[in-house]
């Protein structure tokens, strides 16, 4: 599939833009290569700079606030050249997209409400900037792929997936918003639990998992939250049984969540797993988390250990 966007004649320069994408469909980690075409109408036109910027809707820190377009990534592709009357003048670029960057594509299917598109900004003068848009396709990497997959397979529905400005406490971002995924709870799991929420932290070596739970009883006024980490390894995915690791994660978290809620009569261990029948996987040894995560002293050899919950 191959995705234009094209913009309007700029003011008194005549200059249109067109963006093309031979594939909108890419996944972080990747390179999104394309074409900008610039065309002068008249006279010939100076253009100063020519930009690239991923662009969605995100949620704002204040809860009540309206939802807001948010640049989150940019790159410079040209500098300062003149088109002259008449002419054409093509861009080939290949944009590195961010390890951090959201999925708006799941098992094929656009996921909800989100959408992610690519500015073309050229800078004309000083006080004139063009833009045209085309939309982009973010597909899951294959460590994310396999956990979303495994949350299907241990009965997880997916309720949302949202775009939240700013980062977390205690974790490091390369970017000014995160990826939230909402599940209802497998019924297997239900009973400490009635939802559970997702965040990766994503980087070359490997995936950071944080999972938030939540229980609410209404009627008895009771509320408690919790939060787990664990962390992956990209060079092991296709060895895994995910299904595994990610139950392992899941009563991990469930059993925590519920010893720190002791004091409410509903709060309960998972002594058993809901799908297999094993332990969470060993913590991996301090030192061997992965970079700029709180916990972990960076990438630093091998392990044996396949999550931490932390």
């Amino acid at each position: 599939m191959r995705l234009t966007g094209v913009s309007r004649e700029s003011g008194g320069t005549g200059l249109s833009v067109q963006t093309t994408l031979p594939n909108p469909s890419t996944r972080p980690g990747l390179r999104l290569p394309g074409r900008v075409t610039v065309a002068a109408g008249p006279d010939d036109v100076l253009v100063r700079h020519i930009r690239l910027g991923l662009v969605t809707t995100v949620e704002p820190d204040d809860p009540a606030g309206p939802r807001r377009l948010m640049q989150f990534h940019q790159v410079p592709i040209a500098g300062r050249f003149v088109v002259p009357a008449g002419r054409r003048r093509a861009v080939d670029f290949a944009l590195p997209l961010p390890w951090e960057t959201p999925l708006t594509t799941f098992g094929g299917v656009p996921l909800l409400s989100l959408r992610m598109g690519l500015r073309t900004e050229v800078s004309v003068d000083p006080d004139r900037d063009q833009g045209a848009m085309v939309p982009v396709l973010v597909h899951p990497i294959p460590t994310q792929q396999h956990v979303l997959a495994a949350l299907g397979t241990l009965g997880f529905l997916i309720r949302q997936a949202g775009l939240q400005e700013g980062g977390l406490p205690g974790v490091e971002h390369t970017l000014p918003l995160h990826q939230r995924w909402g599940y209802w709870v497998g019924p297997l799991y239900a009973g400490p639990i009635t939802e559970l929420e997702l965040i990766f932290v994503t980087n070359s070596a490997g995936l950071e998992v944080i999972i938030w739970l939540d229980r609410r009883l209404s009627l008895a006024g009771i509320t408690h939250q919790s939060i787990s980490r664990f962390r992956i390894w990209h060079a092991d995915a296709g060895q895994r049984d995910w299904v595994a690791t990610v139950d392992g994660w899941i009563r991990q978290a469930i059993n925590r969540h519920a010893a720190a809620a002791a004091h409410a009569d509903w709060s309960a261990n998972i002594s058993g797993s809901a799908h297999v029948s094993r332990h969470p996987d060993e913590p991996i040894k301090p030192g061997y988390g992965l970079g700029g995560t709180a916990g972990g002293a960076g990438v630093g050899g091998g392990g044996s250990g396949g999550g931490d919950g932390t």
